[in-house]
């Protein structure tokens, strides 16, 4: 069954605990220094626009488009339960992602992920879906413990 994926601006209990999960690996695995997931409120920033995914009623995943300028975006807090993780809802959601940033004119979308062997699943994720390494974006500064992808949308349609 394919997941209902829609805009969340309440950003309810069950998102919490989703991201909750999602800040305290984050915590595990990367420096403080390193550590870039939002939390709720930078959630809620009005630059930023936030889909979950649900099957049968339940959250089952999220992901977040930041407008960095009129050309450019960057993928925030992408999460997938860990049950349904390797099901494709990462995929789906990344799709519904870069489609909203086509049709709002976006050429270029952007991400940043850790370089620890936790993310490799996320980098692999990435780089199915044509996202290659480039150097820091926007107020990101060289890190060894990040990688920066991106994917020029004007070269994939």
């Amino acid at each position: 069954m394919l997941p209902d994926i829609r805009i969340d601006t309440r950003l309810g209990p069950d998102v919490a605990c989703l991201l909750d999960e999602h800040l305290r690996d984050m915590r595990a695995v990367s420096p403080p220094e390193s550590k870039h997931a939002l939390d709720l409120d930078s959630l809620r920033a009005p630059d930023i626009t936030f889909w979950t995914a649900h099957r049968n009623g339940r959250l089952i995943g999220c992901g977040a488009l930041k407008a960095l300028d009129a050309e450019h975006g960057e993928i925030k807090s992408m999460r997938i339960d860990a049950a349904c993780r390797g099901q494709g809802v990462g995929s789906m959601l990344l799709q519904h992602i870069e489609q909203e940033a086509r049709r709002r004119g976006y050429t270029r979308l952007s991400l940043e992920t850790g370089s620890m062997d936790f993310f490799l699943p996320a980098r692999a994720l990435y780089a199915r879906h044509g996202f290659t390494p480039c150097p820091p974006f926007a107020a990101y500064r060289p890190d060894p413990n990040s990688v920066f992808m991106t994917k020029r949308l004007s070269d994939s349609r």
